[in-house]
């Protein structure tokens, strides 16, 4: 690890385990949630609203900012912690989703991925090296190397060479990311990854045998932190589970395991209970704008016809501005009426059950009560309202 960035775990209780991440923009408690902020934005909410909120770390897209409104950009602006106005953490993916999920606009070969873009059809290449170097111009303070996300289903030889190919990516990615850490810090052409960590990405679809080859592989190149990846992409949540189960198994206890796209609240818990340290997802503030609203008693759609007159806050346990100003009525009202607010306080909302879950997770690790939270957690949020 270089000698701004670091981590180390405070406490444990079976294989769940809270710790710190150390970055050059502050100190991120583990384990913890994302917030996936796209376009360098979560949406509908300010910077202001996320630390009210608490937010120690957000998430920003590689792919989405290369296109628009470009590396160069702002990395003359300063940096995307100035661009963005935010002073805490931030973690770039490397785009290996996006690319992705373009199915049909993009062709993927040795070198990287060419495609089209989805904003004006436009050709482009992404390769780990030009990842590496549009994240060192970001300035993010944890950037991923360039993966390649397994579809599912996949055959077993699809799997393999997809995975073996994200490791010689891995590979290219690491040695670019190295060979950037003693340049001269400058703006706008110039890169440096100086302060910043790079994490590696473990894929191997479902198949438990390919996921340890990756881990191996993708560990012994020596990243600050490992990613697994290609989960929650449409397979039953049994399988995700014990595919991240067995995935951990293979990830040193001094780096942190961070679990990409993941997931449903009852899925942080669990995948905590295997081990993972990191989240991020853009369900809550994507249903948050869809009108879908998580409680400590399970989720609630607030357009429903019988919170028209109810004027009891959306989750009478929870201490947020949305719940402790406002009523399930006023916030339906919002939504269907499609006033810009029903967002703003539907997202703050949402993102405060996740990161006040997470907060209940880490209290119950250093308690050493964590198999009785996640119990009780299970059965009060399987109720349905």
């Amino acid at each position: 690890m270089n000698d701004i960035y670091g981590f180390e775990v405070a406490a444990r209780d079976g294989n769940a385990r809270c710790g710190l991440i150390r970055t050059p923009h502050g100190t991120v408690e583990t384990p913890a949630f994302m917030s996936v902020g796209t376009a360098g934005s979560i949406k509908s909410l300010t910077p202001r609203h996320l630390q009210e909120l608490a937010a120690e770390i957000v998430l920003a897209n590689t792919y989405h900012l290369f296109l628009r409104p470009g590396d160069q950009l702002i990395a003359e602006l300063g940096g995307l912690h100035r661009f963005m106005a935010w002073s805490g953490p931030i973690l770039t993916d490397s785009g290996g989703y996006q690319v992705f999920s373009l199915a049909g606009r993009r062709t993927i070969t040795e070198d990287g991925v060419s495609f089209r873009s989805h904003i004006d059809g436009s050709e482009h290449v992404l390769s780990p090296k030009l990842t590496t170097d549009i994240q060192a111009r970001l300035g993010s303070d944890i950037a991923m190397a360039f993966d390649e996300c397994t579809p599912y289903p996949a055959t077993a030889d699809e799997a393999k060479l997809s995975m073996e190919r994200t490791i010689r990516w891995a590979a290219r990615a690491r040695a670019r990311f190295v060979s950037l850490a003693g340049a001269p810090y400058g703006r706008g052409t110039v890169l440096t990854t100086l302060g910043q960590a790079q994490f590696g990405i473990v894929q191997g679809g479902m198949y438990p045998e390919l996921r340890e080859i990756s881990a191996r592989e993708t560990v012994s190149l020596g990243f600050d932190g490992y990613a697994i990846g290609g989960l929650s992409v449409g397979e039953p949540k049994t399988l995700m589970y014990n595919v991240t189960a067995r995935t951990t198994d293979f990830l040193p206890q001094e780096r942190p395991r961070y679990l990409m796209g993941v997931g449903m609240p009852g899925d942080l818990v669990e995948s905590v209970a295997r081990g993972v340290d990191m989240f991020d997802c853009v369900l809550p503030t994507r249903n948050a704008r869809n009108g879908q609203l998580f409680t400590q008693n399970g989720p609630i759609t607030i357009k429903a016809a019988r919170f028209a007159e109810d004027e009891r806050p959306l989750d009478g346990e929870c201490t947020c501005y949305t719940c402790s100003n406002f009523s399930r009525a006023y916030l339906r009202h919002l939504f269907v009426t499609r006033e810009m607010t029903s967002a703003t306080l539907n997202t703050i909302h949402n993102l405060h059950f996740y990161l006040d879950t997470m907060n209940r997770i880490r209290d119950s690790i250093k308690l050493g009560t964590f198999q009785e939270f996640r119990d009780s957690f299970h059965k009060k949020y399987s109720g349905r309202w």
